[in-house]
């Protein structure tokens, strides 16, 4: 029963993608690949940033809220 287990849940390593190195020269193939992550992180974040702005419009208490908060929060931070 063990090994059925083990397939059900698998661990953290086995459902890991390749691993990513940091340092080093880096190849042609690599260096496109970073910038199409680059591009896929730029737009990632501007979709997000328009989600946020929907929801602020639709739910116009929650925004204020929401800036309320991080202004307090602002106010009482001590660099």
């Amino acid at each position: 029963m063990p090994e059925q287990e083990d397939r059900d849940n698998p661990s953290p390593r086995d459902t890991l993608g390749p691993v990513v190195s940091l340092g080093g020269p880096r190849t042609g193939a690599e260096a496109e690949s970073e910038a199409e992550r680059r591009r896929r992180r730029a737009r990632f974040l501007r979709e997000l940033a328009e989600a946020r702005a929907l929801r602020d419009r639709v739910q116009p208490r929650r925004a204020k809220a929401a800036r309320l908060r991080h202004a307090m929060r602002m106010r009482t931070f001590r660099w």
